[in-house]
């Protein structure tokens, strides 16, 4: 399964976003969605999960939830956007995750993009940085993988030039 993860477009989706969904299997949003046009458009052409971030509205609240775990393809996998990281984990999640860890944590809001295995909880952490144009972020940048038999693999990082 071709897994495409992204997060914080902050109403924005042009076609090099479009490019890259149409190759994906299923496509995950990390939150600030902003204009619920975007996953609108992104749902025309392939599966979409996704969370509400901390920029949305009640339309992209009422969609869609604040926490998503799933399993797909035999990968446990948590979403939120605002999630930290292995050993700075939100402190509103951090004991559910510490009692409870899923294969695959990703968050989002930083607009950096980070990969990191932490192995205390043994559990791999992605946040795809930000594919928008809104924020500080130089590069826009969006994650794609495989997940086979429950394990990611293929990981690769997709950059689409400056945000301005």
């Amino acid at each position: 399964m071709k897994i495409l993860l992204l997060s914080d477009t902050h109403s924005y989706i042009d076609e090099a976003v479009l490019k890259y969904v149409q190759q994906a299997d299923e496509v995950w949003h990390v939150g600030d969605i902003g204009s619920i046009a975007v996953t609108d458009k992104i749902k025309e052409l392939k599966p979409l999960r996704a969370v509400y971030g901390n920029i949305d509205g009640t339309e992209a609240r009422a969609e869609f939830p604040l926490d998503n775990r799933f399993t797909v393809a035999g990968l446990d996998v948590w979403m939120t956007h605002i999630g930290g990281y292995p050993n700075k984990y939100n402190v509103r999640i951090k004991m559910q995750i510490k009692e409870n860890p899923p294969k695959l944590f990703i968050s989002g809001h930083s607009h950096i993009l980070k990969v990191q295995y932490d192995h205390k909880l043994s559990l791999l952490h992605m946040n795809p940085g930000a594919v928008g144009k809104h924020g500080f972020h130089q590069v826009r940048t969006m994650l794609r993988f495989q997940i086979i038999k429950g394990e990611v693999s293929n990981l690769e990082v997709v950059e689409l030039g400056k945000r301005a």
